[in-house]
């Protein structure tokens, strides 16, 4: 079936293929259609693919309740082509009434890619149910450093984490619906994001910011978001070399490219040409005024034509990629609740168990006290435009208070008044402190009379939280602390006098019934810490959170602490267990690969404990005889292997010698040196935690 469209001369028509025939075909016949239709189109049809599309009421409500509906954009009635209809995340479906999932630092901390496919296909089918078909829930930006106020957005600080949790997230939506990645790229300053230029040399960008992108663009993702901010000078929905040069040329990027919202877009023309396929939420720069632009000159309809066919291609390659069962019934379904539960299980860190405090035993435990606000609220994060509302929250004391059983008492006092918390814990057999932060305090953010989200230039807790540990732990010393916050947390100064530490983040609507099965024993907790949680302000990169210009290094995280030889409070990887776990039985199947050659790495882990656990082993390579300047280490690998108590196990490691390959700069090009590379495996980025080391050349 044909369109036929009226043409430029007198009386001439052309015939043009309908959206019909595009979604039947496949192949090279599909994009030979899609081109065919792009032809066939005018420039206003064309530039109608390339915005959203917002009526003024629809902008008004959108102040108050962002992402009531999803946002559309390129909708043709004429030709049949239906819109781009888009939801924000990433803990959830901003839509509605969703679940909640733990926030993306809190799953991050799981090393669990499988279990993050399987969130990632929930949140697509609550999305597809609510009428969306395009997903802006894959957040990639590295944490640079801790105090970024949309950290708990994404995954943590190394780009193989990032890298690997971000392409689980795409296979896992994309069986349902257009994934699109953000924020591209450097963008990891929240309060001067709309300005703020990062530069960085050449080497930097390709081996620190970038990597994580391009895993999740190799996974076959649809769309890019551009970042607002700019990098070396251009903003990211203007910069050629980062959209043309880098991911459509190098990368071979076959998908579209949208900017963020509102101030994502700045100049129709450099924007054009720059590489920005769909600017959104509304036309402002493209519209009426890419139309002039192109009919002026200043703009090539060719560059209109490549965007629209990357449109229509994706379009078409997801009109009909969720088959599954969609509607109200499958949205906060009790099966995305388990889930949501079994990811903050997974996520919650065990930092410090002084003396096995925790598991506390409910039948031994007459009186538990529990204090601090947070332990009553119910915390799930930021509450920008990943803001998710869902039908209800399990608090940390109504967790605890559900599994406590009837021969224990639950007492709780909010804080406010530290020596009423001090004779309630004195009272107890055991006291539980919840603190941290919230949404106020870390987030996107938001204008207002009163301070909502933006970055934290002091890690460190509140005085009032700090006064609050002090004075219970003087008056009961079995007392455990349950941090809530998206982010590091400077513990030094009052975790000397607490013998257990948790990390919860926000985690999510089951977040409280996961806390109090860590606390009560019926989960082993297992996270594992997806970034470095220094002793002190002092242990990280410079930080301006209103600053106009910013140099980002080449260091940052683990890689800073290791070169400069500091030690933090807790280390990358970090995470213990109410088990043991030994290493053992290094192999590597060659001493000696070519340059473009791989080998195996192999290791044994047993449970050397009394209880069931899983372990997140890691691989580490470092370059000990490089000619250029290059981390003392750098993850490679990870496997999640769940153990039996007394069971041992093989993990095995694929390392390819082009994944060790550093940027030459000034020849434009990877490099994969001929020298030696060590190898580490363990259980955190800590050498003292990586028992196994081996090493081997690249000839």
């Amino acid at each position: 079936m044909r369109v036929v469209r009226k043409g430029a001369g007198k009386g001439e028509v052309t015939s043009i293929p309908s959206w019909e025939s595009v979604l039947r075909a496949e192949g090279e016949e599909r994009e030979r259609l899609i081109k065919e239709l792009v032809r066939g189109m005018s420039v206003r049809q064309k530039v109608n693919q390339m915005a959203g599309r917002m009526r003024a009421w629809e902008m008004l409500v959108s102040l108050i309740r962002y992402n009531f509906r999803p946002f559309r954009a390129g909708e043709d009635r004429r030709l049949g082509i239906p819109p781009l209809r888009f939801t924000d995340g990433p803990r959830g479906v901003a839509l509605n009434r969703s679940t909640c999932f733990p926030v993306s630092m809190a799953r991050g901390a799981t090393w669990d890619v499988d279990l993050e496919e399987r969130v990632a296909e929930a949140m697509a089918v609550e999305a597809r149910s609510q009428g969306a078909d395009f997903f802006g829930g894959v957040c990639v930006n590295l944490l640079r450093h801790p105090g970024w106020g949309r950290a708990q957005e994404t995954f943590g600080e190394d780009p193989f984490l990032l890298g690997e949790m971000g392409a689980a997230m795409v296979r896992g939506a994309q069986k349902h619906l257009m994934a699109c990645v953000k924020h591209f790229a450097c963008n990891s300053i929240e309060e001067s994001r709309f300005y703020v230029d990062v530069r960085v040399d050449e080497r930097t960008l390709r081996e620190v910011y970038l990597p994580h992108f391009r895993r999740c663009v190799e996974e076959g993702a649809a769309a890019v978001m551009s970042a607002y901010n700019r990098v070396n000078g251009e903003y990211c929905a203007h910069n050629a070399h980062l959209l043309r040069d880098i991911l459509k040329g190098e990368w071979g990027f076959r998908g579209l490219v949208m900017s963020d919202f509102v101030f994502g877009t700045r100049d129709t023309v450099k924007a054009a040409l720059g590489g920005l396929d769909v600017e959104m939420p509304h036309a402002v720069f493209f519209g009426r005024r890419l139309v002039r632009a192109v009919r002026r000159g200043a703009v090539p309809e060719s560059l209109l034509d490549d965007a629209v066919t990357r449109i229509l291609r994706q379009k078409a390659r997801f009109a009909r990629a969720g088959t599954g069962d969609y509607g109200p019934h499958r949205v906060a379904c009790r099966e995305h609740a388990d889930l949501a539960l079994e990811a903050a299980r997974k996520g919650i860190v065990l930092l410090k168990n002084e003396g096995g405090l925790l598991p506390l035993e409910p039948g031994k435990i007459g009186k538990l006290a529990v204090v601090g606000k947070l332990a009553d609220l119910p915390n799930i994060g930021d509450r920008g435009s990943s803001r998710v509302r869902p039908p209800y929250v399990v608090t940390v004391l109504q967790g605890l208070r559900d599994l406590a059983g009837t021969n224990t008492e639950v007492i709780y006092r909010d804080g406010s008044d530290p020596s009423e918390a001090a004779e309630a814990a004195r009272s107890a057999d055991a006291c539980i402190a919840v603190v941290g932060l919230t949404g106020r305090d870390e987030g996107e953010a938001m204008p207002g009379p009163v301070k909502l989200g933006g970055d934290r230039e002091d890690l460190s807790l509140r005085m009032r939280d700090i006064v609050l540990l002090e004075t219970i732990s003087m008056a009961n010393p079995r007392c455990a602390v349950v941090l809530e916050g998206g982010s590091a947390i400077i513990t030094s100064g009052w975790r000397e006098r607490i013998p257990a530490v948790l990390m919860a983040w926000y985690p999510g609507m089951e977040g409280g019934r996961a806390v109090a099965e860590v606390i009560f024993g019926l989960v082993n907790p297992s996270g594992k810490l997806p970034l470095t949680f220094p002793e002190g302000n002092e242990q990280l990169p410079p930080f301006d959170k209103k600053a106009r210009s910013v140099e980002y290094g080449y260091y940052h995280g683990y890689r800073l602490l290791d070169r400069k030889g500091m030690r933090p409070a807790f280390p990358f990887g970090f995470g213990l267990s109410y088990t043991t776990y030994e290493y053992r039985s290094l192999r590597l199947s060659a001493e000696e690969i070519p340059a473009d050659g791989s080998l195996t790495v192999e290791a044994e882990v047993s449970n050397t404990g009394r209880r069931a656990g899983e372990e997140v082993v890691q691989l580490y390579v470092g370059y000990p005889a490089s000619a250029v300047d290059r981390p003392v280490k750098e993850l490679k690998g990870f496997l999640r292997v769940p153990l039996e108590p007394g069971e041992s196990r093989r993990v095995t490691f694929t390392l390819r010698a082009e994944d060790l390959a550093y940027y030459d700069d000034r020849a434009g090009r990877w490099v994969v040196e001929r020298t030696d590379y060590d190898v580490y495996v363990g259980a955190s980025s800590a050498l003292e935690d990586l028992p196994l080391r081996g090493s081997f050349r690249v000839t």
